[in-house]
């Protein structure tokens, strides 16, 4: 299709541009409005100028869906961890009827240990090879972790929790990729206005996935009632019952997979980003393309084969934007500012991860609160039951609202005043939960719990995955966010393989967990540090990818335009 015309640089008649086309609707695009800009640099900034001030619209909330099931999916995969060993214990260990602590512990950590690999690996790649390249591919990995861990069987030869350790390493490490990369995909394609919320929709989808991981619980539970009911406890659950708790957690691994399977197609066909376009590929010409692409609902933008080539070649000489390398990558963060930025992210990821999982250490005491521990039960049906209600209320009770409360408000208070004020309450609340635990009725540790929720994600839990996607230059915001995050995982692994096992010593058969109240303790000192890493990062609130990151380029002053001029003027103004 011939439309625009493009100015002879010898000033005599014009020639016609080729517009873009292909799309889906989650990720928009126009056709090439700045073919006739020769200018690399002035290009860029007019394409991206496009981008930060555009409208927000459909297109953006399908993009936040698209990238948000894969969140979706990570948090059902990891939350459902809990019940499914609570259900390979009913199934694999008869006449126990839960697994041994080593056997559950080792599940546990097998996620978070692939996450940290995935979060590292997909976080450079994507720097390395394109964000396009890899979106997708990592959720490729996790449906098929998820149907092989629903499959999996033991025999003589294989112990059964040997394969669920294999598949659920693989399934992190894909868990691990979706970070960086529906982080930095949706910074990179946001409007400037609303980015945070953006972004923020995108993470908040975790909290839905555990809701609906509690649900799909219930729902099994009522549907094989009949065949739980003719047990009175877990340790005897065998013949009907047992098969039945086995088609149980299969279910409930299984449907895991099938909100990726139909997000997968919009995942594969998404453009490249076009600041990876500008600045990594140095492709002037396709990332001007791809964002008007992006914008009108098109799936990349096709210019003229010539007319991209010489726009390369002038780029390779005139752009300002370093090019990426191990050495630049050194001398970047060599630098005070950028070293801190990066340690001020990572940090602060640790310090809340360390904690963040403390929490469910009372998790036990809460569901007695409430009326839904197990302790009680007299049948299978009814220890099953109150495991997904118990589960249910706790994730509706703190959780999903605060995640919600973030997005509303992080393009208005700000990520850096919501992860600082986050990070304060939170050490009061774990102060007052360790130094006075044996002094707090069972009701007021319901308060401080469901406040502690609400705060870790109205507070740290949503900001340290937001801030760096936004904060770091493009030819490294993938890396340093897979460095963020992997950080934030290690914590998490010495939070809970670590720190948490503390809570059991001195141990007696009247009080299992003497230490609980220092443990605790020790995370409230995680929040304080947590507070003093926050104070390495900016505000990023309402300010370009390109301000934040230090490559804000001025308009040329050679930049004359023979053609277009008002357009260009245009995009200056917006």
């Amino acid at each position: 299709m011939l439309t625009k015309q493009q100015p002879d640089p010898a000033g005599g008649q014009t020639a016609f541009a080729p517009k873009t086309s292909g799309g889906n609707n989650a990720y928009r695009n126009f056709h090439n409005d700045f073919l006739h800009v020769q200018d690399p640099n002035e290009r860029r900034r007019l394409a991206l100028a496009e981008l930060d001030e555009a409208p927000f619209g459909w297109y953006h909330v399908q993009a936040c869906i698209v990238a948000g099931v894969g969140f979706f999916t990570d948090s059902y995969d990891i939350f459902a961890v809990s019940l499914l060993n609570v259900m390979l214990g009913i199934v694999y260990f008869p006449g126990v009827g839960v697994m041994p602590h080593s056997s559950d512990n080792a599940i546990k950590l097998a996620t978070s240990a692939g996450t940290v690999a995935g979060q590292l690996i997909f976080g450079y790649l994507a720097d390395h090879v394109g964000r396009k390249r890899i979106y997708g591919l990592e959720l490729i990995l996790i449906i098929f972790a998820t149907l092989g861990q629903a499959l999996s069987s033991g025999s003589p030869s294989v112990d059964v929790i040997g394969l669920i350790i294999f598949w659920r390493v693989l399934m992190g490490v894909c868990i691990g990729g979706d970070y960086p990369l529906s982080s930095i995909i949706t910074s990179e394609f946001a409007t400037t206005k609303w980015r945070g919320a953006m972004m923020g929709a995108v993470f908040a989808m975790q909290g839905i996935g555990q809701l609906v991981c509690a649900l799909v619980m219930l729902f099994v539970t009522l549907g094989f009632k009949e065949q739980l009911e003719v047990s009175t406890r877990p340790a005897n659950c065998d013949g009907y019952c047992a098969v039945a708790v086995d088609k149980m957690w299969r279910t409930l691994i299984g449907f895991g997979a099938v909100p990726a399977v139909i997000a997968l197609y919009y995942r594969l066909t998404i453009p490249e980003t076009p600041r990876y376009t500008f600045d990594v590929g140095r492709d002037i010409a396709k990332a001007a393309g791809d964002v008007e692409a992006y914008m009108s609902g098109k799936h990349e933008g096709q210019p003229d084969d010539i007319e991209r080539i010489q726009a390369r070649q002038a780029a390779q000489e005139q752009l300002q934007v370093p090019k990426a390398s191990w050495g630049d990558f050194i001398r970047h963060y060599s630098v005070p500012k950028n070293g801190l930025l990066l340690l001020g992210t990572a940090g602060s990821w640790f310090c809340l991860d360390a904690a963040f999982y403390g929490l469910s250490l009372n998790n036990a005491s809460i569901l007695e609160t409430i009326g839904y521990s197990t302790k009680g039960a007299t049948t299978t049906y009814e220890f099953m039951y109150n495991t997904a209600v118990g589960n249910l209320i706790i994730v509706v009770a703190g959780a999903v609202p605060g995640y919600w409360v973030s997005v509303a408000t992080l393009d208005i208070l700000g990520r850096k005043t919501i992860q600082l004020g986050g990070f304060i309450i939170l050490t009061i609340l774990f102060i007052v939960m360790g130094f006075a635990y044996y002094h707090i009725n069972s009701n007021g540790l319901l308060a401080i719990y469901v406040l502690a929720q609400f705060f870790f994600n109205f507070g740290p839990n949503m900001t340290t995955f937001v801030v760096p996607g936004e904060v770091f230059p493009t030819r490294y915001r993938s890396t340093s966010h897979g460095i963020s995050a992997a950080s934030g995982k290690i914590g998490s692994i010495i939070g809970q393989g670590a720190i948490s096992t503390l809570r059991s010593r001195g141990a007696t058969p009247d009080n299992p967990n003497p230490w609980i109240n220092h443990v605790l303790e020790i995370y409230a000192l995680f929040m304080l540090l947590g507070g003093f890493t926050t104070l390495l990062i900016p505000e990023t609130k309402r300010r370009t990818l390109e301000e934040l990151s230090g490559e804000d380029q001025p308009v040329p002053a050679s930049a004359h335009l023979k053609d277009g001029g008002e357009r260009a003027n245009t995009a200056e103004s917006l």
